[in-house]
């Protein structure tokens, strides 16, 4: 027994590397063959989908010539000029990397000093030795607090010119909408223009870091290496750096793709709680508590599984990444440095007393092993370069998407796979954009325009007609006749697939819909809406107009509150759906229009206060195009626009043999 315990012991190292060894390779083994055993979960009992174009053939985020293509056209939108507050914080950051590593040089010779003190037994010195090293500290301590503070300030002048340049694209005309509604490509833009952005700059600030502090210690211990100890033994670790940079490279190339699709499905699970937040009321009619909780528990149960999965991944990566650039890089860096050693015939540590080679091997070999741990950070760089792939594809996509739309361009995959672009068949008269829009003052006229959605369903072939300023249309119809869509075009926010359109220009348009949108603000912003105050003292409008406004709709109460137009509330709550609407109204009345389109807007209002509001408009000269169901409405308006639902409408003068349908 004695024997065994005696030879155990002995081999005790050689047990401990086999069962180190077993253990990592049990750890990649399990993660593997557990993403093949999961139980089934919600997502397995719950199926749907966010609309978003499916292209198989869509690059995958790699670290190679795309990614730094991607990269660079970034960059400028980064670094607007060489002369920039930012060209000067990463010169600031440089400055401070070359510091700290000036710094850990010195800390190096001098801790050496320090315990060559104590091992001599000299006190003296010791206490010299100590007392410079105590005084150098709070300048080191300035240098990499420096190097944190630029380090923060660079990423977040990053995200501000990055969210800045995306926000001018995404507000730019109706770009946000068009992205919601015509182009599904992007399915979740609030995740990419937050999260998204924030973990690419700060992805991008840390990979400058991170590879500018290795590459500055590499080139400084190489050189003062190679001085005294000779070019051979930092030449090992430098063709070390070389193998193991492309070995983990190639294992590391999943962390774009998962990267990617870590911030789809967040993006998703964000989409899914919202959604339930803004149908509230529909899903609390339906008692779809239950139901909601499995979809929601469904989005969350594909998120964790992917995070396990990519969790499991970045560990047995990991294990790999520790090995080599760490572990092994250190070995590599203790034969390295003893080499010259071991070497009878070197010209600076041959016939050296025991205590000045102990002294040199401290100084030389501290700085051997800074160098192979700076190469292990290189190698460990290309972890976060990888991920850095993902989230530079991301933006990347964005902006293409952004800039389409702005050129007009949209593409939407249907559920039958057939995509439909924003330009038709060659030589064909009929599809997006396709239609001519002219602009002219006091008049709308349509000739010939197919009523088309964004699907490719035609509600309406042709439709012809004309309305010159003072002529108030009443527009009737059953559901998905075409009511919408006529107005949406007239918006321009839907293409128009053939015909001319002719229209006053966008600020000559105003469109109320049934629930009236109530901005973020005092009272004063929601009747200006989309005015500021400043916008309001250009046009020349004063608070006493805002009062007159708010007496037509009979809303001068809300002016009694604390701060009067100065009020700020949570509008939305606090207004209820028939003040929401004659606030509306009031807004209508400020910005005095050509033309207003009226989409039930006053359902929720009495028929007095209703008829006031309509005398108002044709005082001032507002014509009107109604959607309403009311009977009482009629004797506002001079024509009707009447949609079957079957592809066929009427548009008639109004007169007292016309029967007027409606409640």
């Amino acid at each position: 027994m004695a024997p065994a315990l005696s030879k155990l012991a002995n081999n005790q190292s050689a047990i401990v590397g086999v069962a180190g060894m077993t253990a990592a390779l049990w750890i990649i083994a399990y993660g593997k063959m557990s993403n093949k055993k999961r139980k089934s979960g919600y997502e397995d009992k719950i199926q749907y989908t966010i609309a978003e174009k499916k292209d198989k053939k869509a690059a995958k985020a790699h670290v190679n010539s795309v990614f730094f293509k991607q990269l660079r056209k970034l960059l400028p939108i980064l670094i607007p000029s060489f002369w920039s507050v930012e060209t000067g914080l990463l010169f600031l950051v440089a400055a401070a990397l070359i510091g700290r590593s000036v710094s850990d040089i010195w800390m190096i010779q001098n801790a050496t000093v320090v315990e060559s003190t104590i091992i001599h037994m000299n006190r003296d010195k010791f206490k010299t030795a100590l007392l410079k090293y105590l005084t150098a500290l709070p300048a080191i301590s300035v240098v990499t607090n420096v190097l944190k503070w630029s380090l923060g300030e660079l990423k977040l002048r990053f995200r501000t010119n990055l969210t800045h340049h995306l926000y001018s694209q995404y507000l730019n005309g109706y770009t946000y909408y068009k992205m919601s509604n015509l182009d599904n490509r992007i399915a979740n833009a609030d995740q990419l223009l937050t999260t998204d952005i924030d973990k690419f700059c700060e992805s991008a600030t840390d990979l400058y870091s991170n590879i500018s502090k290795p590459v500055l210690d590499i080139f400084i211990y190489v050189y003062r290496l190679t001085v005294n100890l000779g070019g051979k033994t930092p030449s090992i670790l430098m063709l070390y750096l070389l193998f193991a940079g492309i070995f983990l490279t190639r294992l590391r190339r999943p962390t774009g793709r998962l990267t990617v699709e870590e911030q789809k499905l967040e993006g998703e699970f964000r989409y899914v709680n919202s959604r339930l937040i803004t149908n509230s009321e529909e899903v609390a009619f339906y008692q779809g508590n239950v139901r909601e909780k499995l979809t929601l528990l469904a989005s969350y149960s594909k998120l964790r599984a992917h995070l396990r999965k990519f969790l499991e991944f970045r560990v047995s990566m990991g294990i790999i990444d520790n090995i080599i650039g760490k572990y092994f890089a250190s070995i590599v860096g203790f034969y390295a440095v003893s080499i010259p050693f071991f070497s009878e015939n070197h010209p600076l540590l041959s016939g050296e007393q025991s205590g000045q080679r102990l002294q040199a091997y401290y100084t030389y070999g501290r700085m051997l092993v800074k160098l192979a741990e700076a190469i292990g950070r290189l190698v460990l760089a290309g972890r976060e370069m990888s991920r850095l792939a993902g989230f530079t594809a991301r933006m990347t996509e964005l902006i293409k998407v952004l800039s389409d739309l702005n050129k007009g361009t949209y593409e939407r995959t249907m559920v039958n796979g057939n995509n439909i672009t924003q330009s038709g068949a060659a030589g064909s008269s009929f599809g997006p954009n396709k239609g001519a829009m002219c602009f002219e003052d006091n008049i709308i006229r349509f000739e010939q325009v197919p009523l088309v959605t964004p699907n490719g369903d035609v509600l309406l072939k042709e439709l012809t007609f004309e309305v010159k300023s003072g002529t108030n249309v009443l527009v009737c119809g059953p559901n998905g006749c075409g009511k919408s869509s006529l107005f949406r075009i007239l918006g321009e926010l839907w293409p128009t697939w053939g015909g001319k359109v002719t229209k006053p220009s966008r600020g000559k348009l105003f469109y109320i819909p049934q629930r009236p949108y109530m901005t973020l603000g005092t009272l004063r912003d929601q009747i200006i809406y989309p005015h500021t105050r400043e916008d309001m003292r250009r046009v020349g409008q004063s608070d006493e107009d805002l009062m007159h406004y708010l007496d037509i709709v009979q809303l001068t109460y809300l002016e009694q509150r604390e701060n009067g137009l100065d009020a700020i509330e949570d509008w939305i709550d606090v207004l209820s759906g028939g003040e929401k609407q004659r606030v509306a109204m009031a807004r209508l009345f400020y910005h005095r229009p050509q033309f207003a389109i009226l989409d039930e807007c006053t359902s929720a209002v009495s028929v007095d206060v209703e008829g006031k509001m309509y005398s108002y408009c044709r005082e001032v000269g507002i014509t009107l195009f109604t959607v309403s169901h009311r009977k009482s409405l009629w004797a506002h308006h001079d024509y009707y626009l009447q949609f079957d639902g079957r592809g066929s409408y009427e548009f008639e003068t109004i007169d007292q043999d016309k029967e007027h349908f409606g409640s």
